[in-house]
């Protein structure tokens, strides 16, 4: 898709002429049949979660770009409950611990959209937190205990922030503490090291932000909110290291990283055993058998297996942590960037976004078990043991959304590859 085409809507960065709006007649049909059906069911009651036994069963959502939709998936059926506007979307939701967190209505879905981060009631997927971070391009994650968000918002803010997470806290949703990094200078022309990410380490007291543009890792103390370690990141293929995404595993002794280092990326290995002083293991490279184009990744519950999405080759490269190799790679059939646990940390859903459809991964058998068609360009992801509840007055919307008509109210959200992006630069 060139910029021409882009929809200025989803995608505002574009040269500002009128979108071409590709609607299938099958998505055309599909969209009617589904609006005329919500015209004629009334506009009141919820389409999900109307028993109290319903609303607090594990659920995973993912975020479709493409027409700012929330399908809602059963993780113990693979089947999708519902698909609904919520005039926003998330390319990367806070998914490291929030599945197991959140199991009450009135916890908080934190997402990162627009030019900050959302908080979202689980209940009602309705909005109860805005925090706005002057830039576009932010990465998330709470802590394990569920009261503190650390955010990493990238150029041009260049600065990591600190949100009270606490529902029961008096300053809930408010800004606790800031740390301005432009001081430290980035490689080329970036005015800053660029904050790319942020994973915390189950102990709760220390967070890692790999640095873009730094070529650095930097570990936070999460209460003082200061940096504590920042280790050099040597290039092994490139000419800069380009550390971008991370995820600590689940027993606190290893940390997987991505570069977007050289032609192809590369993935790192680290020792997190001593959490204040993190030690670089190995660097996988296309030679080792990685996928191209690593951006994120997730740690399977065994803490052994990494599984790193590589957009570049249309899969998912299977890594053992343990002996620093690659183990295999899976097929995905198109684009994916992101994936979330279920709540029970067994099966990994991967939206891929060039298929309309969310691939499910079984960390046991190693295999994958189901393609669940969902929304437009799905991207993000995260889980909750919890069902929320719409209005059905909400339908004709969601209707109108799938056949490709544009709400101003969207919010977008950053991104990499095909998908809406509503950061200015």
């Amino acid at each position: 898709m060139s910029d021409s085409d882009r929809d200025p809507v989803l995608y505002p960065n574009a040269d500002g002429a009128r979108p071409r709006r590709d609607v299938s007649r099958r998505r055309l049909l599909a969209g009617s049949v589904a609006a005329g059906a919500a015209a004629t069911a009334g506009c009141t009651g919820n389409r999900t979660g109307d028993n109290a036994d319903e609303r607090t069963r594990p659920s995973v959502f993912v975020f479709n770009t493409g027409d700012s939709t929330v399908s809602v998936i059963d993780p113990t059926t693979d089947e999708v409950l519902t698909t609904q506007h919520l005039g926003l979307t998330s390319s990367f939701p806070s998914n490291q611990y929030t599945p197991t967190l959140t199991d009450s209505p009135e916890d908080t879905l934190w997402l990162n959209v627009g030019r900050g981060v959302r908080g979202l009631r689980a209940g009602s997927l309705a909005e109860r937190v805005a925090v706005e971070t002057g830039s576009g391009a932010n990465w998330l994650e709470q802590t394990p205990d569920g009261t503190t968000l650390v955010v990493s918002a990238r150029e041009p803010a260049h600065r990591q922030i600190r949100l009270d997470a606490d529902p029961s806290s008096e300053t809930f949703g408010e800004v606790t503490a800031e740390l301005d990094r432009r001081s430290e200078g980035g490689t080329g022309d970036n005015d800053g090291p660029g904050p790319c990410d942020v994973t915390i380490h189950p102990d709760g007291q220390y967070a890692y932000v790999p640095d873009l543009f730094g070529d650095t890792l930097t570990v936070l103390d999460i209460e003082a909110f200061e940096v504590v370690t920042q280790v050099d990141v040597e290039p092994v293929v490139g000419e800069y290291a380009r550390p971008w995404m991370a995820t600590v595993a689940p027993d606190g002794e290893t940390l997987l990283v991505e570069h977007n280092e050289g032609a192809t990326g590369t993935e790192s290995i680290w020792d997190v055993s001593d959490p204040a002083a993190p030690d670089e293991r190995v660097r996988l490279t296309s030679d080792d058998g990685l996928g191209e184009g690593p951006l994120t990744n997730e740690i399977g519950p065994d803490s052994e297996t990494g599984y790193v999405f590589t957009p570049g080759t249309n899969d998912v490269t299977v890594v053992d942590l343990v002996e620093g190799s690659v183990r295999e790679r899976l097929d995905l059939g198109g684009s994916a960037f992101v994936g979330t646990w279920d709540p029970a940390h067994e099966k990994l859903y991967v939206p891929v976004q060039t298929n309309d459809e969310v691939a499910v991964v079984d960390h046991a058998s190693g295999e994958i078990t189901a393609r669940i068609p969902v929304g437009a360009r799905p991207y993000g992801a995260t889980a909750a043991n919890v069902r929320p509840q719409f209005e059905t007055s909400n339908d004709i919307v969601t209707a109108l959304a799938t056949m490709g008509v544009s709400f101003r109210e969207t919010e977008t959200t950053y991104c990499i590859g095909n998908c809406a992006c509503g950061h200015q630069l």
